[in-house]
């Protein structure tokens, strides 16, 4: 009886080991994946254009993104940090509405999955 159940436990341990590992999330949960630097650089340009704001420069390379409304501008810089993280900054000049920059960065937290 213990010379079938050995080789059994061995094929269930092999097969096992070849499925990889899974894992449940209960509903009204979310898995969240560390934030890239597109995805981050994505989400800025599209919660200022949301808000409103007309993109006049965008530019991946340097990680910033110009837009206006009126008179005012606002800018966002994303930035990859030494950690590997990606910090993103949102900054505005000139007459403006003062809860824009609020309203941008609540779409930006909202595209983020935050």
């Amino acid at each position: 009886m213990t010379i079938c159940t050995l080789p059994r436990a061995a094929l269930l341990a092999l097969a096992l080991a070849l499925c990889g590992c899974a894992y449940y999330v209960p509903p009204g949960y979310s898995v969240m994946a560390p934030a890239s630097f597109d995805r981050s650089f994505d989400a800025a340009a599209g919660a200022m254009r949301e808000q409103g704001l007309a993109i006049r420069s965008e530019d991946r390379a340097s990680g910033t993104i110009v837009g206006t409304m009126g008179a005012g501008t606002v800018s966002a810089s994303v930035r990859r940090q030494a950690d590997g993280s990606v910090q993103v900054q949102f900054d505005a000049t000139g007459p403006r509405d003062p809860a824009l920059i609020d309203r941008v960065s609540r779409s930006y937290d909202a595209r983020m999955g935050r």
